[in-house]
């Protein structure tokens, strides 16, 4: 288990977050934030990267700096940008990582294989990785952060930059990473974590905003997501008093996702071609709704 508790992060006079505190058990953690919010501080507070300056961080009840080399022989780290030699194959890049790592030579070469064959690179194993897609890159990187076979998998905007294919691909290997270890994913892409994660972190104001369940953050929005049409001349006067999640213009009408911030509000706009019809809430307008309001 690894818990946070009551930790903050200052940079000189700036404080990053503050007291925060989380405790996580096997299962995909997605946590999820716009860019700058602090989820980078935390990710690198767990990895020993950075030390809180106030709280501390367990494994298993013990605090990990005490832990030294034997918490980080625990962990798997996937960077925003990993270091590689791109004149090197997928094959030299993990067994020269493999090495630093200490892992058995007799045993290196058959991990190094199986975990080829699971992020779907075997075919290009010896390939030099100068020629890689980002996609195919990326996989490499999961599979230099599960050499060890991690009890922590720790991802920091991995699909920053990867096509759509490329982005489900990813969640599939990582949802099935999660069975037997602490997966924490780092994203500001709605999408990456929606379908996989069993829980969901979301950072605000330097704090813990939300920690729950997709289903259970979802349901705060009950009854407050709504859709309807709009001729599109009126879209501007429509969206001073509404919060819109999302627009699309089909001919001179506007199809509208909203948010019902204000009652009284809400009931003085004139529908004119059709009234609202309330919506599911998903995680991406629960998203919209806590960082635009």
């Amino acid at each position: 288990m690894l818990v946070l508790t009551h930790v903050s992060k200052d940079y000189g006079n700036f404080r990053a977050i503050e007291d925060i505190n989380l405790q996580m058990e096997n299962g995909l953690y997605g946590m999820l934030a716009p860019n700058g919010a602090g989820k980078t501080t935390i990710i690198k507070m767990i990895t020993t990267l950075l030390f809180p300056t106030e709280g501390e961080i367990l494994y298993n009840g013990v605090e990990i700096g005490q832990m030294g080399a034997q918490y980080r022989d625990l962990l798997g780290y996937l960077p925003q940008r990993f270091g590689y030699y791109k004149n090197n194959s997928p094959l030299q890049y993990l067994d020269y990582l493999g090495a630093l790592k200490g892992i058995p030579r007799k045993e290196l070469k058959e991990k190094i294989l199986s975990l080829l064959d699971m992020v779907g690179l075997s075919d290009v194993a010896n390939k030099k990785m100068r020629k890689f897609s980002g996609g195919m890159l990326q996989r490499v990187g999961i599979a230099q952060a599960m050499l060890n076979d991690p009890k922590i998998l720790i991802l920091d905007e991995p699909t920053a930059g990867l096509d759509p294919k490329e982005r489900a691909r990813f969640r599939n290997i990582i949802s099935s990473l999660s069975k037997d270890r602490i997966v924490i994913l780092s994203t500001h892409i709605v999408s990456d974590i929606e379908s996989i994660a069993n829980q969901v972190m979301m950072l605000k104001d330097k704090h813990l905003h939300k920690m729950d369940t997709v289903s259970n953050i979802c349901r705060e929005l009950d009854g407050k997501i709504y859709e309807c049409p709009i001729p599109q001349q009126a879209y501007e006067s429509f969206s001073q008093t509404h919060l819109v999640l999302s627009a699309r213009q089909e001919q001179e009408i506007m199809q509208v996702r909203y948010y019902m911030k204000d009652t009284a509000k809400e009931h003085a706009f004139a529908f004119p071609l059709a009234p609202p019809v309330p919506c599911s809430p998903n995680l991406e307008d629960f998203f919209l709704v806590t960082y635009q309001t």
